[in-house]
């Protein structure tokens, strides 16, 4: 393996960790720490919470209003990241998330369902600034959306929780 070779694995190993805290600070609503992950300017597209075009702030803003009371989980699988130049690089995911909104938010797609059950992709841009990986871009594509029926079991609230500074040692 060239010095080359593993830079660029090291680059893949950042963005994919970059994915991952973004799915974990969505889903444990850490909204400061969310909004450390994108560059400045970065644009959204497809996302429910924030309109088409919005920036960063906008997005989060978004995102923590309607998810407030929501329990969301988010996986993505099956990363392909492709490289243009040493500090620019796209990448698809496919994804599935769980979303059950709170009492009072209404969901446009499914009126009276409790949340919904997506499937699709995230399709990103990165940028590299002073050594770190940031989202430049995010558009969120779906497959199917599915309803979450009111009937659904109601949100269990005495689980253990997440410790949002584990990884801090």
């Amino acid at each position: 393996m060239t010095d080359a070779d593993l830079a660029r694995f090291t680059d893949i190993e950042a963005i994919k960790r970059l994915k991952a805290q973004y799915c974990r600070y969505i889903d444990t609503k850490q909204w400061d720490r969310l909004a450390g992950l994108f560059a400045p300017g970065t644009m959204f597209e497809g996302f429910g919470s924030a309109p088409t075009g919005s920036d960063e702030r906008a997005f989060v803003t978004g995102i923590s209003t309607r998810m407030k009371d929501a329990v969301s989980i988010h996986h993505v699988h099956s990363p392909e990241i492709a490289f243009f130049g040493p500090d620019r690089a796209r990448g698809i995911w496919a994804m599935m998330d769980l979303v059950e909104l709170g009492p009072g938010v209404p969901l446009k797609e499914f009126p009276g369902a409790r949340g919904y059950c997506g499937y699709g992709h995230y399709e990103e841009e990165y940028l590299r600034a002073d050594g770190i990986w940031r989202f430049s871009f995010l558009r969120l594509t779906r497959l199917r959306l599915d309803p979450m029926a009111a009937d659904h079991p109601p949100i269990r609230h005495d689980l253990l929780a997440h410790s949002p500074d584990w990884l801090d040692g």
